[in-house]
């Protein structure tokens, strides 16, 4: 099931329910699938790319989240809160700071790795596993503690 087949009942639920918040978030999902299916590349929208997608919305509320909240702002930081937590809900379940560390150390010994100077390697191949399953700066924190 594609995700805009997930979000489209998800979509008229949240209506019924008058939940603000999730209509917020699954309307922002829904326009960001429009727009890159109406990008003039012809690609279509493979499960990898519905995954990019909602990384590159959770990750853009995330930065202005933490804007709202070093000026101070909650009245303007809560609804990107609550978007982030409607968008999350369609990512794969992330993985947990142990998993993170096994899957870097996995990558390291099958690379050989010993140093900084194969950190492009680990990371690649880190985040190829990773698959939407964790955050970038989350792997590089790893990489980057366990090469040092």
């Amino acid at each position: 099931m594609t995700l805009q087949e997930r979000i489209t009942p998800d979509l008229k639920a949240a209506m019924r329910a008058k939940d603000q918040a999730a209509l917020r978030g699954i309307r922002a999902i829904k326009n960001a699938i429009l727009l890159q299916q109406t990008d003039g590349s012809g690609d279509t929208l493979d499960e990898a790319g519905e995954i990019a997608l909602l990384q590159k919305l959770v990750k853009s509320r995330q930065e202005s989240l933490d804007i709202y909240e070093k000026q101070g702002r909650e009245d303007l930081a809560q609804p990107e809160r609550e978007e982030i937590e409607v968008i999350s809900r369609y990512l794969p379940e992330q993985l947990s700071d142990e998993k993170i560390e096994a899957l870097v150390k996995e990558v390291i010994a099958e690379t050989g790795a010993t140093s900084m100077r194969d950190m492009g390697k680990v990371m690649g191949q880190a985040n190829a596993r990773a698959a939407g399953r964790a955050d970038g700066k989350q792997i590089a924190a790893t990489v980057k503690r366990l090469l040092a």
